[in-house]
């Protein structure tokens, strides 16, 4: 039986449970302590979801560090989440890699989901990409394919479920960020080029990603009805990393892997479970990991593409 905890760690206890987010100088903490321990600076930012870690693997002059070993750093516990933050180059771009994000069903407030973002932001980063495995909403699309996101629907936000909720920090953003322009056009239109250049153009799709909470896959009844309000993927991230990262002016692209057809048909047999994510993810994660790849070579400083 462990010792009972003492006043001291109780009012510590206390006082993290009552938190609302970090502050300045935590973000600033982190992001001085991982720039003085590489030699790299980043311009671009690569958060991977569900079984898409490779992305990571793909970076030269790697130098890598364990959640658990970063200041402030939250931890991954969901399988296909490696958990480490990987700096290195891509096809000529400085880059920083996260194999492995945060969720709310983790037990996580946003504030902790989307800490990276910011701390991306204050090391000097420009571009974010984010992807995902997601569920097929829509029904032309087929495992495998990959759906440029274009718009999302942010189901926990309608709740008040928001990152940016609590107290502003105007060094980050204004108080009343837009997102009609959350995911970069000219971005888009470029991964749509690079895909028919490729020559996989019948994977890439471009569509409405709808953000859950999670952890539970959706009813029959919950994927009828978010086909109908315009989603064509859903999944349980991504959607309050893009928030922050447009809040803090990043530029945003971003990638859902359909590894699974969302149940529609009351007559099916069929269920969806996580195995089959990570196994579709890794059938079909080389042709994102090139598409990412091929987009980021493409990409140049200042916020502008080639």
């Amino acid at each position: 039986m462990s010792p009972p905890a003492s006043n001291t760690e109780k009012q510590e206890r206390n006082r993290q449970e009552k938190r609302t987010g970090y502050t300045y100088e935590e973000y600033k903490q982190t992001a001085d302590w991982l720039l003085s321990n590489t030699e790299h600076r980043p311009t671009v930012a690569i958060v991977c979801g569900s079984g898409l870690g490779g992305l990571g693997d793909l970076l030269k002059d790697q130098v890598a560090f364990h959640y658990s070993d970063i200041p402030n750093f939250p931890q991954s516990t969901v399988p296909g989440h490696a958990g480490r933050l990987i700096f290195g180059n891509l096809n000529g771009k400085p880059c920083v890699c996260m194999q492995g994000r945060f969720h709310f069903y983790e037990g996580y407030p946003l504030w902790k989901v989307t800490f990276p973002v910011r701390v991306f932001r204050l090391m000097g980063v420009e571009t974010v990409i984010v992807t995902n495995a997601a569920g097929g909403l829509n029904q032309d699309y087929k495992v495998g394919d990959i759906m440029v996101i274009k718009d999302h629907i942010n189901i926990p936000g309608f709740a008040g479920n928001n990152p940016l909720s609590g107290p502003n920090d105007e060094r980050f953003g204004p108080r009343f960020p837009p997102m009609s322009d959350a995911y970069d056009k000219e971005i888009r239109k470029l991964v749509v080029a690079i895909g028919s250049e490729l020559g996989f153009e019948e994977k890439i799709k471009e569509g409405v990603y709808c953000g859950l909470g999670g952890p539970n896959f959706e009813t029959i009844a919950e994927c009828r009805f978010l086909n109908r309000l315009g989603a064509d993927a859903v999944g349980m991230s991504t959607v309050h990393e893009v928030v922050v990262a447009r809040h803090c002016g990043l530029r945003v692209m971003g990638l859902s892997l359909i590894t699974n057809k969302a149940v529609m048909d009351y007559d099916s047999e069929a269920t969806a479970n996580h195995e089959e994510v990570l196994q579709a993810g890794k059938d079909s994660a080389k042709y994102l990991e090139k598409l990412v790849a091929t987009v980021i070579q493409r990409i140049e400083l200042n916020n502008n593409v080639i």
